[in-house]
């Protein structure tokens, strides 16, 4: 795995790996508008088990604060579970608008990296099972795959069973 730097691909989250020296792979694919899920299409383009491609989920937790959960395409985020990870009681998916507030990025081009604001994160244990994982690279169309471990150093999150289903 190399990192390549492109400045035509640069975003928030390469940057956020590129100095934080993580070695990272770049995906391309041609979004399509349509798609009802962006995660399974990612998989689906780029060719990739939905067990190794992870969603990002902003999350609003019931003391005020937000959080992030990342956990495969092919599950859901079990939100008492996310919670309980992010010292909560309850939390629920965040409205669009704070997401984009919080991290920079436009839902279904949501990365864990390089957001806008450093919120709480939550990664689904069943990454620690991949040499390599995928997420997003900061825009829809454009993953990034890099080892579970340097995702989680770099985010500073917490690695939980956090997923439901599919994975």
């Amino acid at each position: 795995m190399t990192t390549r730097k492109q400045k035509s691909s640069a975003t928030p989250a390469t940057r956020a790996l590129s100095e934080a020296g993580v070695p990272f792979r770049e995906l391309s694919y041609e979004h399509d508008p349509r798609a009802e899920s962006y995660g399974n299409e990612a998989a689906e383009a780029l060719g990739l088990a939905p067990e190794a491609v992870f969603k990002t989920l902003v999350v609003s937790l019931d003391h005020g604060g937000f959080g992030v959960c990342v956990v495969p395409v092919a599950a859901r985020a079990d939100l008492k579970a996310v919670a309980a990870a992010l010292g909560a009681k309850k939390a629920h998916l965040a409205d669009p608008a704070d997401v984009h507030r919080l991290t920079g990025y436009v839902l279904g081009g949501v990365s864990p990296l390089g957001q806008r604001s450093t919120l709480p994160t939550v990664v689904d244990e069943s990454a620690r099972s991949l040499a390599e994982l995928y997420v997003s690279g900061g825009r829809r169309g454009f993953d990034v795959g890099l080892r579970p471990e340097d995702l989680v150093r770099v985010t500073g999150a917490v690695v939980a069973a956090v997923a439901q289903g599919g994975a």
